[in-house]
């Protein structure tokens, strides 16, 4: 009988998924809310450019073309690439276009048993006769809903979308007391580009936040405004934003992408000789974030802005936090078209934004909070009953309890793709689709509950 495989998600991870699903003889359902594949990359701001080298953002079987020279493609060349992918190995007709999972329900077994269980879906096996996913999906276009049963379901949501952070504010100090616009970056990159540039024209604008999306929208403001209206950006932590890949023109993956750097971390169960090694190679360790951190400091001039950061470059790459800065970003703050204020905490008043400890206020006639996403709250809600609801968020102060990165193994005949983030998202998602794949195929099983718990508490302590 033909295993049927619900996948929630079109972007890369989804792709990814299916076509290693499709490889083993299953057949997959992919369910996208948007009009076209692509995740994150058909939302993205024009400015957007690869984070990741292109030799480290590349499907395993399918190599760039070879006219694609640029070290850092742009958002449309990545979006292209990803969607020649799709077209190569077919992938297209598994997808259900503009269709929201809006929730699953798990028909089976009741909570009581499954709670009961020591082995992942009670045998260990990934699917079971006992047991099948309802998936309750709205369809965009139509506003119909239609019940979909599968034999198995990945989430390939991502956690940078969809449903967005926005700060709480005490009573009568949130964007209800600003009389000009506020709205998250989410929604600002859902603008075409000619929307985009419309929206922040001659207008004084605030940024919130100093990650990724909070840098490119801070440089389109300085494109649409120039010095007549500084783009003012508020951060609470300064970052060890990369310039480029080579520091002092050594390429970073010789320090940190290989095998002998993994030799540089301690590993849960590593055993006696790897333990001992890490622990020697800790002074290397340190001395690599130092050459690192002293020649963004240098190209960057952070001294000069007081933007050094307090944590090491080591942190922030362990955090999977790293990104680069647009090309000339601090070229705008030396001329006065960028504004870098810190801000432990701020809040709204009628005519801009009140810094914590300050008297004056910012003047704004928009805000624009790149505050980040509740990814987490996004996969918790996806489930219908709240025992699985708890089960994949965990306990508040760890990590979402995911074995190798996919399994919540409380949770029967479900994996989770592309949730975990690293310095080579495409190449994790695939190595992770893979081994699912080839679990899903029966070639190896789970451990106990008890053991994929405590590996999953292990790697959280590392």
């Amino acid at each position: 009988m033909e295993r049927k495989v619900g996948i929630v998600g079109a972007g890369v991870s989804g792709l990814l998924a299916c076509k290693y699903i499709l490889s083993k003889g299953f057949h997959p359902i992919v369910f996208e809310s948007q009009s076209s594949i692509g995740g994150v990359w058909t939302k993205a701001l024009e400015t957007t450019k690869l984070q990741t080298p292109k030799p480290f953002y590349q499907f395993s079987d399918f190599a760039w073309p070879s006219f694609v020279t640029e070290y850092f493609p742009d958002k449309h060349v990545v979006l292209d690439y990803v969607e020649a992918y799709a077209k190569h190995f077919h992938l297209l007709n598994h997808i259900k276009f503009n269709t929201k999972v809006a929730g699953i329900e798990y028909e089976g077994p009741r909570d009581e048993e499954i709670q009961s269980w020591s082995l992942w879906g009670g045998t260990g096996e990934p699917f079971s006769s006992r047991g099948k996913w309802k998936l309750i999906v709205e369809d965009l276009n139509t506003l119909s809903t239609e019940i979909y049963q599968v034999d198995f379901v990945i989430f390939c949501v991502g956690r940078f979308s969809g449903l967005p952070n926005i700060p709480e504010f005490p009573p009568n100090k949130g964007p209800e007391a600003f009389h000009g616009k506020v709205i998250h970056s989410m929604d600002y990159a859902a603008m075409d580009d000619e929307k985009a540039a419309e929206f922040i024209k001659g207008k004084r604008v605030i940024v919130v936040g100093f990650q990724k999306s909070a840098l490119h929208i801070a440089m389109e403001c300085c494109s649409a405004n120039g010095v007549e209206n500084p783009c003012t950006v508020l951060y609470r932590t300064a970052h060890w934003h990369l310039p480029d890949y080579l520091p002092w023109g050594f390429s970073l993956a010789y320090m940190y992408l290989n095998r002998f750097s993994e030799l540089m971390v301690h590993k849960p169960s590593e055993g006696f000789l790897l333990g001992l090694l890490a622990t020697i190679l800790t002074p290397l360790r340190w001395a690599y974030s130092k050459f690192v951190e002293s020649d963004i400091k240098r190209k960057l001039h952070l001294a000069k802005h007081g933007m050094v950061p307090t944590h090491s470059f080591l942190h922030e790459i362990s955090s999977c936090l790293t990104s680069t800065v647009p090309e000339k970003f601090y070229d705008k703050v030396e001329d006065g078209e960028i504004k870098l204020k810190k801000a432990p905490s701020f809040s709204f008043c009628d005519n801009g934004v009140m810094v914590e400890d300050e008297t004056v206020p910012i003047e704004a006639d928009v805000v624009i909070l790149a505050t980040g996403f509740k990814g987490e709250k996004k996969l918790k809600d996806m489930f219908v009953s709240q025992t699985f609801q708890n089960f994949i968020v965990g306990s508040p102060d760890a990590a979402t309890p995911l074995y190798r990165e996919c399994i919540q193994p409380r949770i029967p005949q479900l994996a989770v793709i592309g949730y975990s983030e690293s310095i080579a998202n495409l190449y994790t998602s695939e190595i992770r689709c893979r081994w699912l794949a080839e679990l899903l195929d029966g070639t190896f099983k789970l451990p106990s509950i008890e053991e994929t718990e405590k590996d999953v508490r292990k790697w959280d302590d590392t």
